[in-house]
């Protein structure tokens, strides 16, 4: 293999997770060019242990004394009763002089570059940046790098940096969500744990049923619909790599210092490999390692093209590790099984009878006994031996012929790897060049150079050289006195020696000398980077104040959001004063801008959520229909119109709406959308009444509109269902289009069914069963400026859209109280309506 002249190997990165100090070592020890890590609060494992913000200055010291950067993790959504601990945050990041913060709310882009111009920031996976149009969109605040969506491909990667030529991030290895990250809002819904919080309670990896129009479909032992294999992209790290990515990420700030020495480890491994030439694979031991850590099976994801079938298993939505084998006949205190890969006394397993929410058999292995296979000490390797599992541990009586065994844990491979890591010796060491000069009746003067960083330290010797009588200082003791440098972070490379005559220093003065050195070189390895700070930058409430005394809102506008042309006939009888159309399929789009033209009605046409390299026809499509307005749902479709205007000033061009998805949760995030050309502002689903009057009170409200009634979208995602379970295919160019002629919905563990639609790139959003409503909170929002509201219809009839419009429009009027729209809802609808994000 031939490795490509233009990638060098100082530009790419293996970037590790860190739960804790563990598994920062562990990092750190098994090869890792950079850590990211979460604080207290305001990341997106809101579970893990963290750190603590004091410890900053330590964490960095501890990396840069290792060549290591270290990320802080700032990837969740702001409220904006945060921003002032936010800001705090920032500028300990600042004065701890860590590498880079990973951002996802843009409104804290915003204040970080009031703060400082130069800090660097890398654009988090949950900005949703999966177009070069998205890196465009960030440009102007000065993102150093921007973490892709895990939903590209190896190809779009490519395209991606080719235009954008912003560095890219890719995660390689861990848990995928189902749900494209920064669009997952079912935490959010079903238990007030928002995703975008750092606090996913992970419902995609719970069973569903498949209901297909309204009849539920046998499914066999395939329960959980929505559980993705994780990603192990380890055998297409050269083809990665090509693709222009530069940073790659391992996904795991829950998981053990085990699993993180094991899997950095191992792409540490196969990124040498490439520079070093060498184009062999992962060997079979090294993927069974990777799958001892922690699997639920393995995919390369996305990143080789979209194959539903690939993706999700179905059968188990936890880790499993390593397949052994199956059930072959049950003895009195023992199993046969015909087992694929290694096994131990002492190695955990569990026995698999195809349905994870009972209990399952499982325990340590007590010994193994012979049975046509040569045992090697205490290890098999494969063939046919009889398991002997303790009596305590597992009712041989609950165990079937055929049921899957799986190997869950190895004591002596995590103990191999606790080794790496637990351990008094530096982690690495780096080369020193030294230069010794001097004459007699001068001090010995020593010019120690830290190869790796350019770094100069110069230490003199405490007395003058002296006249040698018998052995004068020569290159092979000087070479012996200064390379003693074990136990330092340090190896003597080169010795240049510039002495003048047969001079002599004592060996202990030598020995000082050294020490010092290398006490001062790993001292410059420890200090932060400088960044500048901007006097005053980032603070709050200045640029908002003229928004704070708000004038109440007489006569608010309600639009309607519809997505069956039935609704969209509907709603044009009433007086609302925009129909948005969110329809399926773009060829819907004409018939219903006739529809709302002849009866003189507003129409925005909603654009996707997600926007993909070459996907800018739809959106031109979109224009040349010509709307009155644009749904805008991501910043990649935002950039796209927003230069369409530039770039045509004299043209007539329609309204930039920006929806919920773009994730505005604080007065910032509304600054910098309404600076770069939105019209109008959508706030976030995940704030509740309290954060959205908060939001409300510094913000310039009046071009915001706030969704009032809405089955709330909760997961959106590349993995379609109608593809993967009806239909033969693995994608949208073999599937038949069973989107088309069937309704979907995954029916949950109390009953309730969330419909599944697609758009027309072919991606699902599963909506909540129930109907959500704001609508007491009307009065509220008024006082505070809010001047329209829109409510959104999934599957209502015209009757149903009559009901729900003519409601809030009383609501809206004073005629009735906001509690009874709901309550009268909730009456006409046994499913029952939650107030849903607007919760106190």
């Amino acid at each position: 293999m031939t490795v490509k002249a233009d990638i060098r190997r100082e530009d790419i990165e293996l970037l590790a997770p860190a739960g804790d100090w563990d598994c920062m070592r562990a990092a750190v020890a098994n090869g890792a060019d950079a850590i990211f890590f979460g604080v207290e609060k305001f990341n997106a494992r809101a579970r893990a242990n963290n750190f603590k913000m004091a410890e900053l200055p330590e964490i960095m010291k501890f990396l840069h004394r290792y060549g290591v950067k270290g990320f802080l993790t700032f990837n969740i959504l702001v409220f904006e009763d945060e921003l002032r601990d936010a800001r705090e945050l920032v500028d300990a990041c600042i004065e701890a002089g860590v590498d880079a913060v990973i951002v996802q709310d843009l409104g804290l882009v915003r204040m970080i570059r009031e703060m400082s111009p130069d800090f660097p920031i890398h654009g988090s996976t949950q900005m949703t940046i999966t177009s070069p149009e998205a890196v465009e969109f960030t440009k102007p605040f000065n993102l150093e790098r921007v973490v892709l969506g895990r939903e590209n491909n190896l190809k779009q990667i490519k395209k991606i940096g080719d235009q954008a030529k912003l560095p890219m991030e890719v995660f390689v290895h861990g848990a995928l969500c189902v749900s494209y990250s920064g669009q997952c809002l079912t935490s959010e819904v079903w238990g007030g744990r928002s995703a975008n919080r750092g606090e996913c309670a992970q419902a995609c990896r719970l069973p569903y049923d498949l209901m297909v129009d309204g009849v539920q479909k046998p499914m066999g032992d395939i329960a959980y619909l929505l559980s993705p294999k994780d990603l192990a992209a380890i055998d297409i790290m050269p083809e990665l790599i090509e693709a222009g990515v530069t940073s790659f990420k391992i996904e795991g700030r829950l998981k053990s210092p085990e699993y993180v020495a094991n899997v950095v480890s191992k792409y540490r491994r196969a990124i040498d490999k490439y520079f070093a030439g060498d184009d062999s694979r992962p060997t079979t031991e090294e993927v069974r390692e990777l799958q001892q850590s922690f699997s639920r099976g393995f995919t390369h994801g996305f990143l080789e093209g979209t194959n539903n079938k690939k993706l999700v298993d179905g059968t188990f939505p936890k880790s499993r590790g390593v397949y052994l084998g199956r059930v072959e006949k049950i003895l009195r205190d023992s199993v046969v099984c015909t087992i694929e890969a290694p096994l131990k006394r002492g190695d955990g397993l569990v026995f698999d009878a195809g349905d994870p929410t009972k209990k399952e058999e499982g325990g340590r292995v007590y010994d193994l006994r012979l049975s046509g296979v040569k045992l090697e000490g205490e290890a098999a390797q494969g063939g046919r031996i009889e398991i002997v599992m303790g009596r305590n541990d597992v009712d041989l009586t609950r165990l079937h012929e055929g049921d899957r065994v799986w190997k869950t844990s190895d004591p002596a491979l995590d103990k191999r790897l606790r080794a790496t890591f637990e351990t008094d010796k530096p982690y690495r060491t780096f080369p020193v060049a030294v230069t010794v000069e001097g004459r007699e009746g001068s001090p010995l003067r020593t010019i120690w150079t830290d190869v790796s960083r350019g770094t100069t330290v110069i230490v003199e010797s405490e007395m003058p050289l002296e006249r040698a009588e018998k052995r004068p200082l020569g290159r092979e003791v000087l070479e012996e006195q200064l390379g003693r440098l074990g136990g330092t972070l340090f190896e003597l490379e080169q010795l240049t020696v510039s002495l003048e005559g047969e001079v002599i220093v004592p060996k202990s003065e030598l020995n000082r000398i050294r020490r010092t050195a290398a006490m001062e070189l790993e001292l410059l390895r420890e200090q932060p980077p400088k960044y500048t700070k901007l006097a005053g930058g980032g603070t709050l409430g200045a640029a908002a104040a003229g928004f704070r005394d708000k004038a109440p809102v007489e006569s608010p506008k309600l639009t309607a959001l519809c997505r069956t042309l039935e609704q969209v006939k509907a709603a044009i009888g009433t007086d609302v004063s925009m129909i948005y159309a969110d329809f399926e399929f773009i060829k819907q789009f004409p018939e219903a801008i006739a529809v709302c033209r002849e009866a003189g009605k507003p129409i925005a046409l909603a654009t996707p959520r997600i926007h993909m390299p070459g996907e800018n026809g739809y959106h031109r499509n979109i224009l040349n229909l010509k709307p009155d307005a644009v749904l805008v749902r991501n910043t990649g479709a935002l950039y796209y119109y927003l230069k369409e205007r530039a770039e045509k000033p004299g043209d007539w061009h329609p309204q930039l709406i920006g929806d919920f998805s773009l994730n505005v949760s604080n007065h910032k995030t509304v600054e910098l959308f309404r600076e770069v050309g939105l019209d109008r502002i959508t706030p976030s689903y995940d704030l509740n009444i309290q954060q959205m009057v908060d939001m409300l009170r510094l913000a310039d409200t009046s071009n915001l509109e706030i969704v009032i009634h809405q089955h709330m979208p909760m997961f959106h995602t590349e993995h379609c269902v109608y593809c993967t379970f009806l239909s033969e295919g693995t994608d949208y160019t073999n599937c038949g289009r069973p989107c088309e002629e069937h309704r979907a919905s995954l029916q949950d563990r109390i009953g309730m069914n969330h419909p599944v639609r697609v758009d027309e790139g072919c991606r699902n959003t599963v909506y909540n069963a129930i109907e959500q409503s704001g609508a007491e909170y009307l009065s509220e929002f008024k006082e505070l400026g809010v001047p329209s509201y829109r409510v959104e219809f999934l599957e209502e009839n015209a009757d149903k859209v009559l009901e729900v419009i003519g409601l809030y429009r009383a609501a809206l009027d004073g005629r009735i109280g906001g509690s009874e729209v709901w309550r009268k809802l909730k009456a006409t609808n046994q499913l029952g309506v939650t107030r849903g994000q607007l919760i106190r």
